[in-house]
């Protein structure tokens, strides 16, 4: 791997992360079509440790506050009827299902999944469903209930297919289920925290041992990670800004626009859809 393609991509990581277009979709995209190679599931899972660097410190005093709350429950009555205990609560019920189907498809992940074409129709028909939730659904409450946390959390599981994309799927199904944009943003951002950072733990080795010229080197992945991070802060904020006032339209068309210029990219034979 070059360093334009590490500094590249950790940009397209950190510019798309929070973003309902799917950044793992974008990674992919972007580093076969414009340096012939694909970075790789386990790449892209180390450099997304630095967008939820950024959730971290972004929302740090909101997750100290959901953790103290969460081990002062265990043995407080009163702390388990406070927000921040039952929030501590959805972050893990709603992480499960991606972390069981992460496990149990870890080499599809990998490879199958990774297929161009699948990216493709799945950034049109999601971008479909994120829009039929944003324009009919009815975004009235700012509290989560328990079905929130299983409906999104079985939505971010979807993203383990590049191109549906977690924030995408864990927003549309907040969407269809009643919360407001600002709110089913928020918990979307919450929700990645564990997954993420699981997964981009788990793939480290697995990009460490990887050899030849595409290989990422050590150096090179800690930078692609820490420009993942600088870009991926000033994103939360301005998407939190963003979907206080305004749709998700734009997102929308940029995902079908996308998804039907790659399959008339692979159409053409312009791009190897493996």
């Amino acid at each position: 791997m070059s360093w334009l393609q590490a500094l590249v991509l950790g940009l397209v990581q950190g510019l798309t992360e929070f973003l309902p277009i799917s950044s793992s979709a974008h990674v992919r995209i972007v580093s076969t079509l414009f340096f012939g190679n694909d970075a790789g599931a386990s790449f892209t899972a180390v450099i997304q440790l630095g967008t939820e660097v950024a959730v971290l410190i972004y929302f740090a005093k909101d997750i100290g506050n959901f953790i103290k709350a969460w081990f002062v429950g265990l043995f407080s009555k009163a702390a388990r009827k406070t927000e921040d205990y039952r929030m501590a609560w959805y972050v893990i019920i709603g992480s499960i299902p991606i972390s069981v189907l992460g496990y149990l498809f870890k080499d599809e992940i990998r490879s199958s999944f990774r297929n161009l074409w699948i990216t493709a129709t799945v950034l049109v028909v999601f971008g479909i469903l994120l829009g039929v939730a944003d324009h009919f659904a009815q975004h009235l409450r700012s509290k989560l209930k328990l079905t929130d946390a299983v409906g999104m959390g079985l939505a971010q599981a979807l993203a383990l297919i590049p191109g549906v994309s977690r924030s995408g799927g864990t927003l549309t199904a907040g969407l269809f289920l009643g919360l407001d944009r600002a709110a089913a943003a928020r918990y979307s951002f919450l929700l990645a925290l564990p997954a993420v950072f699981g997964a981009g733990i788990f793939s480290i080795p697995d990009v460490l041992d990887r050899s030849g010229s595409n290989a990422a080197s050590v150096p090179q992945m800690i930078v692609a990670t820490i420009v993942a991070f600088g870009v991926g802060y000033a994103t939360i904020a301005w998407l939190l800004r963003y979907v206080s006032k305004h749709s998700y339209s734009a997102f929308v068309w940029y995902r079908l626009l996308l998804g039907i210029t790659l399959m008339g990219l692979l159409s053409m034979g312009l791009l190897n859809p493996t």
